[in-house]
């Protein structure tokens, strides 16, 4: 006989990046007693990965729960990049109800729109919190109609169209349902969920199904699966299997060695659990994203959500440079197959495929953001390795060659707005609004190939004022060539140590990559040179020794003019097709894959010969 757990409610936070999400949680916990009141507490608690921090994004989705009048509320914190779009449909699996955040000056944002009809796909129930109204330039009243009109458009139903909107500071911990009157805690937002966010249903005496939603790893217990109690009770210790949807597959008998729950921001071992809870469980080796845990001799797996296919790829390879095992602790093949593979069975969205060579593999993704995290967080675990440009996936649909498209927002001082619209435009992106007086909101559809190399592009036409973002929309027909790299790059073509003297005479050809005192070697990228076509330049020339006392200082006064370090992400947009950028837990290279100039001039007089 089914039933409701009126004391238990299970939502989902989504979000645009940077729109207070992961802030908002922090005061829910304090409020909801997690905390002492004299507890210290880190900002954004719920970040608890390095990279989350540091950038301000939420990678990795989290759960936690408070309590609040008796009832427990399961809060699952999800990413709000589209780039993470495998954790946020599966963790949306586990609720019944979104809070959906907006910013109050920014409003709805393209990843907004991206959750959100994840959210409504699956007909969930929708709180509207209007976040950081405490804002000097909150425009409470515009941001609720452009978030009605975004529910429109993703065809939301009466209901969901119905949504109470709640307005909220989550840097003060405060919630009101009218932003003319402030509030004074968050109580206004607890009862809301409480009311509007349905309580759990199911039958706790059916055989067991649990769908297992995201993959944890701890050395003690190895594998970790959470999800959400679909169908009857767990006990830690009783037997199990594990089937999947759409598979004869089912598991050997396997004893439940853990059961916990959610409190606060810890997880605690549970004797017990029944329908509609989130658990976690341990003791299946080999347990899988998509798996239903089942009582033996009664496998009925559930249907898992489907997740969006990859839309670009990389290829990762042992690195091969001079400099090759000098800097990383992890540099075999054998290193890098067991660190992907093993990122594979914790990430949805990411596939991993050998290639025809024993040292490199092709990585498929969501996006840039994607792998270039899975990138930074490999380099700060001690892998060294290569990668190449990233290529976008094209599909054949109804025999015709189609590409993932992008929905691009651009926020541009009007000024900048031309210049911007014309780069676009030469990517192959069609303007698609317009809005906007003395800051303009430019929003596009372009290719994603066409934003390969972008970024720095827009940085320098907006005078570094512009904000971008995208998210994939879909794929649609072929939009044709677009123009690549227009500039070339400065080629070391001797191994050494770069001098202030050689750098000095080089920086006027363009843009500097490396400083005075850096080791380099043949075939290492150090600049950007400012015209088309590769130059290769001597960065470890000294001055000659003169019998005068001064040239030694005269060289240390030399003043580079215009180095700039590239990031990761700056790395991975600036190297063309035949280049790769060298990962090491202490630098970040870019250098050409043949590395010796006569080699690489005979390849390319081949190459004109046809």
């Amino acid at each position: 006989m089914n039933i409701t757990r009126n004391d238990l409610r299970n939502i989902a936070i989504i979000a645009h990046v940077d729109h207070g999400k992961t802030t908002l949680v922090d005061e829910m916990l304090k409020q909801g007693g997690v905390f002492r009141q004299n507890q210290q507490v880190a900002e954004r608690v719920m970040d608890s990965n390095d990279l989350e921090r540091e950038r301000g994004i939420t990678i990795l989705s989290k759960n936690t729960a408070v309590h609040y009048n008796g009832v427990k509320i399961n809060i699952v914190d999800t990413p709000g990049h589209a780039d993470f779009s495998g954790e946020v449909e599966r963790v949306l699996k586990m609720v019944s109800g979104v809070l959906l955040l907006v910013d109050a000056f920014e409003g709805p944002m393209p990843q907004t729109r991206f959750v959100l009809k994840k959210a409504l796909e699956l007909n969930l129930n929708v709180i509207i919190v209007i976040n950081k109204t405490d804002r000097p330039d909150a425009r409470c009243d515009e941001v609720v109609d452009e978030t009605l009109e975004l529910l429109m458009d993703l065809d939301a139903s009466d209901e969901q169209l119905d949504s109470p909107i709640v307005y909220a500071s989550g840097r003060s911990g405060t919630a009101t349902m009218d932003w003319r009157q402030p509030g004074s805690d968050l109580r206004p937002l607890f009862e809301c969920i409480l009311n509007h966010i349905p309580a759990p249903e199911g039958d706790p005496d059916a055989p067991l199904q649990l769908l297992i939603s995201t993959i944890d790893y701890n050395d003690y217990v190895g594998r970790i699966g959470v999800g959400r109690i679909e169908r009857g009770c767990i006990e830690a210790g009783q037997m199990a299997i594990r089937c999947v949807y759409n598979s004869a597959f089912v598991s050997a008998p396997q004893r439940l060695a853990g059961l916990f729950e959610f409190d606060g921001l810890k997880r605690v071992n549970a004797e017990k659990a029944e329908v509609g809870d989130i658990v976690a469980v341990s003791g299946f080796s080999d347990l899988l994203i998509g798996d239903t845990i089942c009582p033996q001799a009664m496998a009925e797996p559930l249907p898992f959500v489907k997740i969006d296919e990859p839309t670009i790829s990389m290829t990762f390879c042992v690195n091969d440079s001079p400099f090759a095992g000098t800097e990383g602790t992890y540099v075999t093949s054998r290193h890098l197959r067991a660190r992907l593979e093993k990122e594979a069975l914790t990430d949805v969205s990411l596939r991993v495929e050998e290639t025809d060579s024993t040292d490199s593999f092709r990585v498929y993704g969501r996006g840039e953001l994607h792998l270039s995290i899975l990138i930074e967080t490999m380099r700060r675990q001690g892998y060294e390795f290569a990668v190449t440009k990233p290529v976008v996936l094209f599909k054949t649909i109804d025999g015709e060659r189609c590409e993932p498209m992008e929905r691009l927002v651009c926020d541009v001082p009007m000024e900048y707005s031309g210049a911007v619209i014309d780069k676009i435009g030469r990517r192959r992106g069609t303007l698609l609004s317009m809005t906007g007086e003395n800051r303009m909101r430019l929003e596009f559809m372009v290719p994603s190939r066409g934003l390969f190399g972008y970024r720095s592009e827009f940085l320098t036409d907006t005078r570094g004022e512009g904000v971008m973002s995208a998210v994939f929309e879909d794929y649609e027909p072929y939009r044709g060539d677009i123009p690549t790299r227009n500039c070339g790059a400065l080629v070391a073509w001797e191994d050494g140590l770069s001098t202030a003297y050689a750098l000095f005479n080089i920086q006027d050809r363009g843009e500097l990559f490396i400083d005075a005192g850096v080791k380099v070697y043949n075939g290492m990228i150090i600049g950007k040179n400012s015209r088309p076509g590769d130059i290769d330049v001597n960065v470890c020339r000294k001055k000659h020794m003169t019998n005068s006392r001064n040239s030694a200082a005269a060289e240390e006064a030399l003043k580079l003019t215009g180095v700039h370090i590239p990031t990761l992400e700056e790395a991975m947009e600036f190297i063309d097709e035949d280049e790769l950028v060298e990962i090491t837990p202490k630098s970040i290279r870019m250098r050409k894959r043949i590395l010796g100039t006569e080699a690489r001039k005979k390849l390319e007089a081949r190459k004109k010969q046809g």
